[in-house]
């Protein structure tokens, strides 16, 4: 599996992707999670009894910068058969999507526009925000795993 990642991110053109990834869904997250706050000055917090929250989070977005970068590679090694590719990058996709389940300010708005829908949405997401993290990581790795498993076969290379 290392080979993979270095077959991958040996050119640069991956590692610049992976970054572009990882930083705006890191620094997004955190203040979708109220971890980073932008107003009146920008300040972090990070209270007693959230740090398990915000490692999910942090994991949620590296496996993203990880994952993603691979399946654009397998995109470009397979441009001619769009078919087989379809699973990966949806996975990778719903992966990186549910992990921005926590509401927080964003709620308002949303209960404000959808009524009691939007309420009952905003209280299953904000009550549920650790299993579905958790969950949109273990779909984050399973991506992975075939992700890398199809770059094996069909790449022919040797790990």
């Amino acid at each position: 599996m290392t080979n993979t990642i270095t077959f991958v991110f040996s050119n640069p053109k991956y590692i610049i992707l992976s970054f572009a990834i990882f930083v705006p869904m890191l620094i997004g997250l955190l203040i979708l999670s109220e971890y980073i706050f932008l107003e009146p000055y920008v300040v972090s917090h990070l209270p007693t009894g959230t740090e398990f929250g915000f490692a999910l989070i942090v994991a949620i977005s590296a496996l993203s910068a990880l994952v993603l970068p691979m399946n654009v590679f397998r995109i470009n090694v397979l441009k001619s058969s769009t078919r087989k590719m379809g699973s990966s990058v949806i996975g990778s996709f719903v992966g990186a999507a549910a992990g921005a389940c926590s509401c927080g300010p964003i709620g308002f708005a949303v209960i404000s526009t959808f009524g009691s829908v939007g309420a009952t949405a905003t209280a299953f997401l904000t009550n549920y925000e650790i299993p579905l993290r958790i969950i949109a990581i273990g779909v984050l790795v399973i991506t992975y795993f075939t992700t890398v498993k199809s770059l094996k076969t069909e790449c022919k290379f040797d790990p």
